[in-house]
């Protein structure tokens, strides 16, 4: 019987969650409460739409050709995939079995023994790590940041490609320390292709507001282009491939 999860939406022709195009599955249900998020009607593993992995499958190759010409792939995000691992599990073996590029957008936490049976079968990992300061993490998320560091590690242990993202949020997250720390942990990883530096944006603010949610950051600007290119230059003064 296939295995039946639940979605927020998906996009066909995505280009900015992993390398080429990307068939874009985000999935239902996430345990953090990150305070710029774009999608919080992710939330509740309660809502969203049943669907069948074998409807996806049958989805993802319509458009089969487009991403194998352009060396992508198909990439679960969320909410946080690893809330659904069977359902993940199943779509991205499905996936390798046809020939497609596997990528999971996670923000790390999650059970390490429940990540491990997942990854198996994913070409490529996009970890977010919100904050290494675990007091500004938790301030940005609600959660602890040791699960994601766990994780991390575990990545670099078994050479599984990753690429990080971090969010930048002026008076937030762009504390020099924050950004140093962070750049120094990365650095000590072995599988790191690339580092994602993303401007904070308030695309999601009208989420919230029709939610009922109270957005905090709706004063944050978003971040200068000096403050990002700064930022960057504290990555790749430790060595890393910088976007």
């Amino acid at each position: 019987m296939t295995t039946i999860g639940k979605i927020h939406s998906i996009e066909s022709c995505g280009t900015t969650d992993g390398p080429g195009i990307r068939f874009v599955i985000f999935t239902q249900g996430c345990p953090l409460r990150c305070l710029y998020c774009h999608n919080p009607d992710c939330r509740s593993i309660t809502d969203g739409k049943p669907v069948s992995v074998d409807e996806l499958i049958a989805e993802i190759k319509k458009y089969t050709s487009y991403i194998r010409f352009s060396g992508g792939g198909v990439t679960i995000s969320g909410g946080e995939p690893l809330m659904q691992p069977q359902f993940v599990k199943e779509i991205c073996k499905r996936c390798q079995e046809i020939g497609l590029h596997t990528a999971l957008d996670t923000s790390g936490f999650v059970d390490l023994d429940t990540a491990k049976d997942v990854l198996k079968f994913v070409d490529l990992v996009l970890l977010d790590i919100k904050s290494f300061d675990p007091e500004i993490y938790r301030k940005v998320t609600s959660v602890s940041l040791e699960p994601t560091l766990k994780l991390a590690r575990y990545l670099s242990e078994i050479h599984k490609p990753t690429w990080i993202r971090f969010v930048l949020v002026p008076n937030l997250t762009d504390a020099r320390h924050n950004v140093t720390e962070l750049a120094h942990f990365v650095s000590s990883l072995s599988n790191v292709e690339k580092v994602e530096v993303l401007p904070f944006h308030k695309m999601g603010e009208y989420k919230w507001e029709q939610l009922g949610y109270e957005y905090q950051l709706k004063d944050t600007p978003p971040p200068s282009p000096e403050l990002v290119r700064n930022t960057i230059d504290i990555f790749r003064s430790y060595g890393l491939n910088v976007n």
